[in-house]
C-alpha cells in the first residue's frame, strides 16, 4: 500500500490528539502539593507525594508530540506516488513558508514547555528533602500541563495546515510540468511542420 497525504494527515492528527489527551490527563491527575513531614531530628522536612501518573503521562505526551512533529516534517517533503518535488518549490509559496516557520516554532515551543513542566514535576517528586522548615511541598504550577497540551494540539493542527498547502503546491507543480512538456511538444511539432514546408 502506497503512502498518501491522507494517511500522513491521520497519523499526525492521531499523535497530536494523543499528546493533548496525555497532557490534559496529567494536569488533572497532578496533586496540588505533597504532605510535609518533619524529620526525627527536626532539622529538615521530607515531602511525601501521593502516587500519581503525572510524570509518566508527561513523558508519553512528549513522545506523542515528537512523533507528530517527525511525521509532519517528513510528510511535507515525502515523494508521494514516487513523484518528488524540489524543496525550493515549496518555499516559493509565501503562504507555505510562513505556515512552515510558524509550525516549526510552535512545535518547538510545545515540546519545550511539555519537557519543562514534566521535568520540573519529576524534580519535585525526587528531590523531596528540604532544609527550609516552612516549605509547602510544591508540585509543578497548576495549568502548565494543560497549557502545554493545548500547544501540542495547536502544533499538530498547524502540521495539518502545512500538509494541505503541500497538496496544493504539489498539484500546481505537476500541472506546470505537464503544461511545459505539452508546450515543448507543440513547439517541436510546429518547428518540424515549418521545416517540411
Amino acid at each position: 500500500m502506497a503512502i498518501d497525504i491522507k494517511t500522513m494527515v491521520y497519523t499526525v492528527a492521531v499523535f497530536g490528539v494523543n499528546s493533548f489527551i496525555f497532557g490534559i490527563v496529567a494536569e488533572n491527575k497532578k496533586p496540588p502539593s505533597g504532605n510535609p513531614q518533619t524529620s526525627t531530628d527536626a532539622d529538615h522536612i521530607i515531602c511525601n507525594y501521593p502516587s500519581d501518573p503525572t510524570v509518566v503521562l508527561g513523558f508519553l505526551s512528549i513522545a506523542s508530540l515528537a512523533l507528530s512533529i517527525l511525521v509532519g516534517y517528513y510528510s511535507v517533503f515525502y515523494p508521494y506516488k514516487g513523484k518528488s518535488v524540489p524543496r525550493y518549490v515549496f518555499f516559493r509559496s509565501m503562504t507555505f513558508s510562513v505556515f512552515f516557520v510558524i509550525t516549526l516554532a510552535l512545535s518547538m515551543l510545545a515540546a519545550g514547555m511539555l519537557s519543562w513542566v514534566t521535568i520540573s514535576e519529576l524534580l519535585h517528586l525526587t528531590n523531596n528533602v528540604h532544609q527550609d522548615m516552612t516549605t509547602t511541598c510544591p508540585t509543578a504550577k497548576a495549568g502548565l500541563f494543560g497549557g502545554a497540551a493545548f500547544l501540542a494540539l495547536n502544533a499538530s493542527l498547524f502540521w495539518l495546515i502545512c500538509l494541505l498547502l503541500v497538496d496544493d503546491i504539489r498539484t500546481d507543480y505537476f500541472e506546470e510540468q505537464e503544461d511545459s512538456k505539452s508546450q515543448v511538444f507543440t513547439t517541436d511539432y510546429d518547428a518540424k511542420q515549418q521545416s517540411t514546408v
